[in-house]
């Protein structure tokens, strides 16, 4: 027997590395077929720091992958600090839902029910120490140090993203080494553009046919008039002619996510109705918007996540005709 118990019995939690465990706990979990990462951003994942060092990391102009992060560091020492070293680092983590569960048995070793959540997982897949600049690793009480740093932006990403059901974030950290306790740090909230020039080389899997400006499926062809790669919170505007369309009820052009997160699901961002009439004769056009808070088309660290324009057709008493084309996005 099964129920969806998820969080009721109390306990269910979700976790991410420091320095992104600043709502660590059950706000990071739910109940079965939930999706506790919908309601949480980025920037709220990142402590900025375990309160030994004030300060700040600021810099000179916004990150996007592939170009180089320059930026001064100040701070003030709160408290003794007596490291084996300090650095400045450069950490990417990957936030996952993952779907759990758990059989409860009685004393016979029966099965009396079967306990179903979501939790959230991270990990660390990329934490880049740099040598300089050269960081004190032993402060007094009072003690300040400023200084300017230039570091390599992750070469070919990933950016940034919310997926959705996963998070790509990144910060920039001084970490003290304690040895035997606790490390000290201060962090700061990493927003890392993707670079267009990626998507247009045809890095990875992204690029390529997904910035054509005309593609055929099938016997559809799916034209973009606006220019690709489109950037976030503007409209793609699509044209689609598809002589061959079957009879239905009606027809739409829609934005599609796609995306391979482990508690995924696809999802229509855009959605426009058109007459199925202007479909077969080539006269069909939509204007899609992307909504401000997408992720941008990429794939690193184990996710991706693809954008597709679809032409579909609403046949009665059967599945949808479709026919679809790949759209970058950055």
């Amino acid at each position: 027997m099964a129920f969806n118990l998820g969080n009721i019995l109390g306990g269910h939690t979700g976790s991410a590395p420091s320095p992104f465990d600043a709502i660590n706990g059950p706000r990071l979990a739910g109940p079965e077929n939930s999706h506790p990462l919908h309601s949480v951003t980025a920037e709220e994942l990142l402590n900025p720091g375990d309160g030994a060092i004030s300060g700040e990391i600021v810099l000179d102009q916004p990150a996007r992958v592939g170009d180089g992060i320059t930026g001064h560091i100040r701070f003030v020492a709160n408290r003794t600090i007596d490291a084996r070293k300090a650095y400045l680092r450069l950490v990417g983590l990957r936030l996952d839902e993952v779907r759990r569960e758990e059989d409860h048995r009685n004393a016979k070793g029966e099965v009396t029910w079967t306990e179903r959540w979501v939790e959230t997982s991270g990990n660390l897949f990329s934490h880049d120490a740099f040598l300089e600049p050269v960081i004190p690793a032993n402060l007094e009480p009072g003690a300040t140090w400023e200084g300017s740093f230039a570091i390599p932006a992750p070469p070919l990403g990933p950016p940034t993203a919310h997926l959705g059901e996963s998070i790509i974030c990144w910060a920039l950290e001084v970490r003290w080494d304690i040895p035997m306790g606790s490390d000290h740090f201060a962090a700061l909230y990493l927003p890392l553009a993707q670079h267009p020039d990626l998507l247009r080389a045809g890095v990875g899997k992204q690029g390529g046919v997904s910035l054509m400006a005309s593609v055929s499926s099938g016997d559809a062809t799916i034209a973009i008039e606006s220019a690709l790669p489109a950037p976030i919170g503007s409209e793609i505007v699509a044209h689609v002619n598809w002589p061959a369309a079957p009879a239905g009820q009606g027809a739409r052009i829609e934005l599609h996510r796609r995306t391979n997160a482990p508690n995924g699901v696809e999802g229509i961002i855009a959605s426009v109705p058109v007459a199925l009439g202007d479909i077969k004769s080539g006269a069909a056009v939509a204007r899609l918007l992307i909504p401000p808070d997408s992720a941008p088309s990429f794939d690193g660290a184990g996710l991706e996540i693809t954008y597709v324009i679809r032409a579909l057709v609403d046949i009665r008493f059967r599945p949808d005709a479709a026919a679809e084309r790949p759209v970058g996005i950055f």
